[in-house]
């Protein structure tokens, strides 16, 4: 199948998805947040602000490293990650995984790729993203973050299978409205 048939379903897939149940919508300022996490095994750093200067990004958030669902979506971004960079745009996975576990997913799901980071509770909670009250976990969901520091997409469904492809169309819709 033709990449512009991916991006057409990707594109429906987004339609329908939407930002069901996630509380940020597209046009609103993507909270500012430091983490840590890792990208091919070694520490990485994370700053938003600081990530967004080098383009558009990809941020998703997903429930817990080494899942089935988690580490077939890691692989399914790593797959996509050349496609990715040449419409300009990053991608980082972050969870509320510990930095070992990270550390080990960043290079076995991820493949180094892109890097994994620890989603904070105020992460989580500004992104209003938590699976379910007094859970420790996100639920799984990806945010298209423009340079602008504004959510230009949204996507969230508890399986997997949609997340790259959604966040893929929107990459490519963004790239043509320029």
């Amino acid at each position: 199948m033709t990449r512009l048939f991916h991006a057409m379903i990707a594109a429906l897939l987004l339609a329908l998805a939407g930002p069901a149940t996630a509380a940020l919508p597209v046009g609103a300022r993507a909270p500012d947040f430091w983490t840590e996490g890792s990208v091919g095994g070694r520490p990485f750093r994370l700053h938003l602000t600081e990530q967004l200067r080098e383009g558009a990004l990809v941020l998703y958030f997903y429930p817990r490293a080494f899942t089935e669902g988690c580490t077939l979506e890691a692989r399914a971004f790593s797959e996509a990650m050349d496609e990715f960079r040449a419409l300009g745009v990053n991608v980082v996975g972050v969870s509320a995984d510990d930095a070992a576990t990270l550390r080990r997913f960043s290079v076995e799901a991820c493949r180094s790729a892109f890097p994994v980071a620890t989603a904070t509770s105020a992460m989580i909670d500004a992104y209003d993203v938590r699976l379910r009250a007094g859970s420790p976990m996100s639920n799984r969901t990806s945010f298209l973050i423009g340079r602008d520091g504004r959510i230009l997409a949204v996507h969230s469904a508890g399986d997997w299978q949609g997340h790259v492809p959604a966040m893929l169309a929107a990459a490519h819709a963004r790239t043509r409205r320029r």
